[in-house]
């Protein structure tokens, strides 16, 4: 497909997937951080979740021996970062870059799950 005929696309939702070793554990996590609701999931055992909250969404999949890739994973805008940043703090999440207002217009941090996946929050200032 040519950049011409693309640019008259209209995109729908994009979701990030995150691997994870523990779907469960997971699952619970980002419910627990961000209030995301469990809205579909596949497998028996259940290998792959899909976790929603107003326009996020969230996809987990459950890799055997999965390791996460040395790169944040997905960003997660918020309307509170210093909001989020207490809640990942009080579920014991490691942050990786301290809360900060970036010169490009974002108020963000980064957390470590514990799978490794590093997950980009920010709030527009």
């Amino acid at each position: 497909m040519s950049e011409t005929s693309s640019s008259c696309l209209t995109l729908g939702r994009i979701a990030a997937t995150l691997g994870v070793s523990d779907i469960a554990r997971a699952s619970s996590l980002y419910r627990s951080v961000f209030g995301l609701k469990k809205v579909f999931e596949n497998g028996n055992p259940v290998g792959f979740v899909i976790l929603q909250k107003d326009d996020a969404e969230l996809h987990l999949t459950l890799q055997k021996n999965y390791k996460a890739p040395p790169f944040n994973q997905a960003h997660i805008m918020v309307s509170d970062a210093a909001v989020a940043l207490r809640a990942c703090e009080d579920n014991k999440l490691r942050i990786v870059k301290r809360l900060q207002n970036k010169d490009y217009g974002l108020r963000a941090f980064v957390f470590e799950d514990p799978d490794g996946n590093r997950i980009d929050v920010g709030q527009a200032i």
